[in-house]
């Protein structure tokens, strides 16, 4: 009879900060694309991977409303430097 995947393993804290889950997944990208992970892993490094993308983006979303309400609504574009 096949084995049942377990999801009995807890899930990892997200990290306190944007800075840190990009380190992290820039990490474990560089782990997946190797090829070295077992089976197992990958899918667990890929679960962790959406988790740390959706966190990030989440991040990047609550700036950039905070950014709309500073400048009153309305996204100004970048200044040429």
């Amino acid at each position: 009879m096949p084995k049942a995947l377990s999801t009995a393993t807890p899930t990892p804290a997200l990290p306190p900060s944007y800075e840190a889950a990009l380190q992290e997944l820039e990490q474990l990208v560089g782990q997946l694309e190797s090829g070295q992970m077992p089976l197992d892993q990958l899918l667990t490094g890929y679960q962790r991977g959406a988790s740390l993308l959706a966190f990030c983006r989440d991040k990047l979303q609550a700036v950039e409303d905070q950014i709309k309400v500073l400048d009153g609504g309305q996204l100004k574009p970048w200044a040429d430097a």
